[in-house]
């Protein structure tokens, strides 16, 4: 079975005062997920605006992230197909593929 889906992610960053926020949100088409991701420079450090861009959306993606692989672990336990309790073994990798 073939199955292709679009999900669209939008990202809106705002600075102010050396601290920026970002707001991801994950629309899946059936629902929503949102992400916020904060980055603050060190007032000793040279102001690259850039660099508390990516910060702030790298975590706020993270974020989003996070609450989809809550919502899955979720959906798999519901229908007895979740993670035992205990410990979680080490997920695969590319490392795993090239060693």
């Amino acid at each position: 079975m073939t199955r292709t889906r679009e999900w669209n992610v939008h990202l809106d960053l705002s600075e102010d005062n050396g601290t920026t926020k970002a707001e991801a949100v994950l629309d899946t088409g059936s629902g929503k997920l949102t992400g916020h991701g904060v980055a603050r420079c060190n007032p000793q450090d040279v102001d690259i605006p850039t660099i508390g861009d990516e910060l702030a959306a790298s975590r706020a993606m993270k974020d989003v992230a996070g609450q989809l692989m809550r919502a899955a672990d979720h959906e798999m336990e519901a229908v007895g197909a979740g993670p035992t309790k205990g410990p979680i073994s080490k997920p695969y990798a590319w490392t795993d593929v090239t060693s």
